[in-house]
């Protein structure tokens, strides 16, 4: 599988999506428009080893409702992500079996090495 999950409203992910050159193949879902399935996310989570890795700490919501105050689990980590994409850090890259999260400047060099050899 070769998918992205990203936002088109999000300069960054644009820009990313632009940079990365991806194949007419790849797979694009705008997270705001076609909301994320709890299935898709089990998936992510399961190549990322965890629903925390996911979530964004960045999201103006999770200073908003408190958040950095609490102990979350990762039922609450994935609960909130299903229920406001904005909690999904982004963009999601798949990359057959691999997953890069975040646009960091090195989660993107991987991700480009991992598109030129797949």
């Amino acid at each position: 599988m070769k998918k992205i999950y990203h936002l088109s409203s999000c300069s960054t992910c644009q820009r990313i999506i632009s940079e990365l050159e991806l194949p007419s193949s790849f797979e694009k879902q705008d997270i705001k428009t076609e909301k994320i399935t709890p299935n898709q996310l089990a998936e992510m989570a399961q190549l990322a080893g965890s629903y925390e890795s996911l979530f964004s700490r960045r999201a103006i919501k999770y200073t908003q409702l408190g958040l950095k105050n609490l102990k979350l689990s990762e039922e609450d980590y994935k609960n909130y992500i299903l229920e406001e994409y904005t909690f999904l850090k982004r963009p999601v890259l798949i990359i057959n079996d691999k997953i890069f999260i975040g646009n960091s400047k090195k989660t993107m060099e991987n991700a480009k090495l991992a598109l030129q050899i797949n």
